[in-house]
């Protein structure tokens, strides 16, 4: 896809609790912008409070897109959200503003950059096995794919397991695929401005543990609790607070220990992703926001 060069985007990332909404608001304020949502969890209707979606009042001063439209059964997918922002991107586009797409999802800044693996079909039986699989994933593509099982964390069972029903169907790792789609990114033709928020990691896990506690005192509790008898392996399950408020919800633990583990799976999750971005920093200009 060609665009015209004088069309642009504003990318803006960062971790967990870096300040990354508010950053987005004053830049869509001042740059006549239009921000679209590149979190995975967020775009989930169901949990406003627990994903810390843009307020309500936020959402009415400043367009916002692609928040919250998602059914909490739905199984999103990086190529799902791909389409979708593309087609939102070139609609902000249409009506003269600037696209700004604001998250904490790395795969999904990855998507619209580089492009998005064309894999060809899966069978059936191959996918099946993987997905079964009971031993360890990590160790399996080491076996196999040294190169591929170093750049994965050997606890995301999602991405081991893509890693090994690809390599397996088609003879090629994942990488192979994922440099052709390289050629079609969306964005390859256009000005593309990256800002990455960094943030001190002892303030984030500050400013994260507060956010919790504010989160409960909204209701997030309550909220989690809708999703009780929903399929665990759905990607909405997976929110950090879901499995330790449904658990409280359940009385396996107190309200004291759900908010701790919670607490502490979000520090986890900083520590993740400032790793993963660490990888990811040529061409991003690093900001820090002045209110912390």
């Amino acid at each position: 896809m060609t665009h015209s060069p004088s069309k642009s985007v504003l990318l803006i990332a960062g971790p967990t609790a870096s300040g990354k909404s508010a950053f987005a608001i004053a830049a869509a304020r001042a740059r006549n912008g239009v921000i679209i949502n590149a979190d995975a969890l967020q775009v989930y209707g169901a949990l406003r409070i627990i994903t810390a979606r843009p307020s309500v009042a936020d959402e009415a001063a400043t367009p916002h897109r692609l928040y919250g439209y998602v059914g909490e059964n739905d199984d999103y997918s990086v190529g799902r959200w791909l389409h979708d922002a593309t087609a939102a991107i070139e609609a902000v586009w249409a009506e003269g503003k600037l696209p700004i797409l604001c998250g904490g999802t790395g795969l999904y800044f990855k998507a619209l950059t580089d492009g998005l693996a064309d894999v060809p079909p899966i069978s059936p039986d191959i996918r099946k096995k993987w997905r079964e699989f009971a031993g360890d994933l990590h160790a399996q593509l080491h076996r196999v794919d040294p190169t591929g099982a170093a750049t994965l964390n050997p606890a995301d069972r999602h991405r081991l397991v893509r890693a090994l029903e690809v390599l397996e169907g088609t003879g090629q790792p994942l990488r192979h695929w994922q440099q052709l789609g390289k050629g079609r990114a969306f964005l390859n033709d256009i000005n593309v401005e990256r800002v990455f928020l960094d943030v001190p990691r002892e303030v984030l896990h500050a400013r994260s543990d507060a956010r919790l506690l504010a989160m409960v005192a909204a209701g997030a509790i309550e909220e989690v609790a809708d999703l009780a008898g929903f399929d665990p392996k759905l990607p909405i399950m997976k929110a950090i607070g879901v499995p330790e408020f449904l658990a409280l919800r359940r009385g396996e633990i107190s309200q004291a220990d759900a908010i701790e583990k919670a607490q502490a799976a979000t520090r986890q999750y900083i520590k993740r992703q400032c790793t993963w971005w660490r990888g990811q920093m040529v061409g991003w200009a690093v900001a820090t926001p002045q209110a912390l």
